[in-house]
């Protein structure tokens, strides 16, 4: 496990249920979502060596 299920990093966070769910809480932007979602998959990757790719597109 990486931890990431309910962690909180200013306004984006990842749901407290399903780890791979992010969640806006209110003014996070677009960036600071895809910020998360690169430390998550970074985390994932050092720990089992597995790569996420992201099920959305983002132009």
């Amino acid at each position: 496990m990486c931890g990431w299920k309910g962690k909180r990093v200013g306004d984006s966070g990842v749901h407290t249920e399903q780890a791979l769910v992010l969640v806006n809480y209110g003014n996070a932007t677009g960036n600071e979502i895809l910020n998360l979602a690169k430390e998550i998959q970074e985390s994932v990757f050092e720990k089992f060596g597995v790569e996420l790719e992201m099920e959305v597109n983002v132009v």
